[in-house]
């Protein structure tokens, strides 16, 4: 600029300082125009941005709404077949499936077997897992009774039901069993049952070597899980005991016992609440947690106890108890955890991340 002064003109210097002012108010104002621009952009974006956050929580929705549908579908179409073990607290477990039927909107269905038998025709059982997988008007559905374990599989049909059941300790069972035939119970008191006179106490009847104390009396936990196969039936069959365990890991959601029956119902209102959510406090105050209970019912001595737990027959069933509290006991350990001497349920303990491919 110097320069400009020694060698321009005075008015030459004006208009050329008036053209630069010119030209840095012209470039500010572009680069003013650019920065709305920039931020007018931006703004695009972002509403672009909110709209596919919209639209795909839109979608999100819909799907979770057609999901949900789904699973609705899916737990009105469920069948529960509780294949109940004589006396192992089946009655008192049953009746809080009563209680809730109403509450929870499924239907209890009592299995009548002719005479109790455990084992159906081949006729009856093509009529019955019919009924229970094209009973539309009786689904969701929680089928009990005595009846030894069916496979669906072996029908052909897709749907099949889930299994659930109970054992007990073999010679607790037993002696429950022997009184009940003598005494009843206090579910119906005035019931004759059909050993009602006789006075012998499962002591004598152990002594005396009776047939309805014979370790072969022991033999029936394992048959019901075995199923219908005429090995199952067959007493002292190992075949039969390795099958009943296969069915047990395989073929039932979840098998308790009857001496832990609080833990048992927890983890079915945990993992099938459509049908047992309730049934844990209903258990703790309601009037038919222990409703039936053996009348007269003395406990053995340990020389009757020792007595049956010679035989093979109460091994095997005793073996086959021991793997089933074992597994329960499992299923279990990694369902709650235990505070103050209270149980309670874990919360979930998955997720799922890294979801492809991106929307």
């Amino acid at each position: 600029m110097g320069l400009l002064r020694l060698i321009m003109p005075p008015k030459l210097q004006l208009l050329a300082l008036l053209a630069f002012a010119v030209a840095m108010f012209f470039l500010e104002n572009q680069i003013q125009k650019l920065e709305e621009s920039r931020e007018k952009l931006e703004r695009a974006i972002a509403r672009h941005e909110v709209r596919e956050v919209e639209q795909r929580h839109t979608h999100d929705g819909l799907r979770e709404r057609e999901s949900a549908a789904v699973q609705s579908d899916g737990e009105d179409d469920l069948v529960i077949i509780y294949n109940r073990v004589p006396k192992t607290a089946s009655t008192s477990f049953t009746n809080i499936a009563y209680d809730l039927c109403g509450r929870n909107h499924y239907h209890v269905l009592h299995i009548n077997t002719t005479k109790n038998n455990p084992v159906m025709s081949i006729q009856d059982q093509v009529r019955f897992v019919k009924n229970v997988t094209e009973w539309r008007d009786m689904k969701p559905a929680f089928y009990h009774g005595h009846v030894s374990f069916l496979d669906f599989t072996k029908f052909g049909v897709m749907r099949k039901p889930v299994y659930i059941n109970m054992i007990r300790d073999p010679i607790e069972r037993l002696v429950s069993y022997y009184y009940f035939l003598r005494f009843g119970d206090d579910y119906r008191p005035g019931l004759r049952r059909r050993k009602q006179g006789d006075k012998k106490t499962f002591d004598e009847c152990v002594s005396a070597g009776g047939s309805d104390c014979a370790p072969e009396k022991l033999w029936l936990q394992i048959p019901f899980f075995c199923g219908h196969y005429s090995e199952c039936w067959n007493v002292g069959s190992q075949w039969a005991l390795e099958q009943a365990k296969y069915n047990l890991v395989n073929r039932y959601l979840l098998v308790g016992v009857t001496e832990e029956l609080e833990d048992f119902i927890m983890m079915l209102e945990a993992a099938l609440p459509r049908f047992f959510r309730g049934a844990t406090e209903l258990y703790k105050t309601g009037k038919k947690s222990h409703l039936r209970k053996t009348s007269e019912k003395k406990p053995p001595t340990k020389e009757s106890i020792t007595k049956l737990q010679q035989s093979a027959i109460w091994k095997m069933e005793n073996e086959f108890y021991e793997f089933a509290l074992e597994q329960f006991q499992f299923v279990r350990a990694h369902a709650v955890r235990e505070k103050d001497g209270e149980l309670y349920l874990l919360a979930q303990n998955f997720f799922y991340e890294k979801i492809y491919p991106k929307n």
